[in-house]
């Protein structure tokens, strides 16, 4: 399966923005984006008039590297969202939140979703009491994500029962279970992602 294997640090300081894409180092001095808060490259510091286009390929661009997606994830997630009721920019930010990665991310189960993917990916996540290891699974309403009996004595997730976790509204979590549900579909404004989707439909529309 195609991914990304470059520096993280670099799509932050492309995008100007931090994504969050290294856990708790994002957090810290020792960001990139604390550094050199400028765009990677040889013309990196230099001013450049951006163009419509430009504005919505960057919000595209951001979105895609914020939930860790590829090119044809995205479009592929785009597509399915416009086939559904409702405003495609909405939907589309929906589908993503609801992703299994960014599910287990939100559920303070991983200090960043590239390391949520992985985790899902190793099989350490049961849904409904049934092994899912699909990161681009949806979770929906009523679903149960829990961490595998056989996982729950490592030492990374043994470290999760001592933490508070923050979690959004359409989402619950019971820490000594290691257990959280999916109360809703997320709304607008539950999403604290940064970005402009309407530019997004913009970019795709044209």
């Amino acid at each position: 399966m195609a991914r990304y294997t470059d520096a993280s640090c670099r799509l932050c300081r492309r995008e100007s923005q931090k994504l969050f894409l290294k856990g708790e180092r994002c957090y810290s001095v020792k960001c990139a984006l604390e550094k050199r808060n400028y765009p990677p490259g040889q013309h990196g510091q230099a001013r450049k008039k951006v163009s419509d286009y430009g504005l919505q390929l960057r919000e595209k661009q951001k979105a895609k590297r914020f939930y860790g997606l590829l090119e044809t994830q995205f479009r592929n997630t785009f597509e399915k969202a416009a086939k559904r009721k409702g405003m495609t920019g909405e939907n589309l930010l929906i589908m993503l939140e609801t992703r299994m990665d960014n599910v287990v991310f939100r559920m303070g189960f991983a200090s960043s979703r590239k390391e949520a993917r992985q985790l899902v990916t190793h099989g350490h996540f049961l849904v409904n009491g049934h092994k899912l290891d699909i990161p681009s699974a949806e979770v929906k309403p009523g679903s149960v994500v829990s961490v595998k009996p056989r996982s729950q004595s490592s030492p990374k997730f043994k470290e999760i029962r001592d933490m508070s976790i923050s979690v959004p509204a359409w989402i619950s979590v019971n820490v000594d279970k290691l257990e959280g549900s999916v109360l809703a579909w997320p709304r607008r404004e539950d999403i604290d992602t940064p970005v402009a989707e309407h530019l997004i439909v913009e970019l795709y529309s044209k």
